[in-house]
């Protein structure tokens, strides 16, 4: 029983651009600390960005200025916006929802940027 459910996942060219949703069950969601982080092959798995409850946002280095994090809580939905993909964002994509001592995760969904 996940109470998050990833996706907008795919295969996209550099440059492009992908959205990808979260979305959340049996959460009181609108108190939750929402993260997206990613996966690339062979490597741990890693923040890429994350909103609070109070709509304040971090981002990785790597993807500030491409990326963009926000949340509907109207309809527990938390999404990724990811502009000028580049071929080094290749992993796959976990949404994370975090309060306190609780912590959820989705499932995943894989991004591939190639040409």
């Amino acid at each position: 029983q996940v109470p998050l459910v990833e996706s907008g996942g795919g295969l996209v060219q550099p440059g492009g651009s992908l959205r990808l949703s979260c979305a959340a069950s049996r959460l009181l969601f609108s108190i939750y600390t929402m993260g997206w982080y990613r996966q690339p092959p062979g490597k741990q798995r890693e923040l890429v960005a994350r909103i609070s409850n109070g709509d304040n946002t971090i981002y990785a280095d790597s993807v500030k200025g491409r990326f963009t994090i926000s949340r509907d809580n109207a309809k527990n939905t938390v999404y990724l916006q990811m502009d000028s993909l580049k071929f080094e964002d290749t992993a796959v994509y976990y949404c994370n929802a975090a309060r306190s001592s609780n912590e959820y995760w989705g499932q995943g969904t894989q991004v591939t940027v190639s040409s």
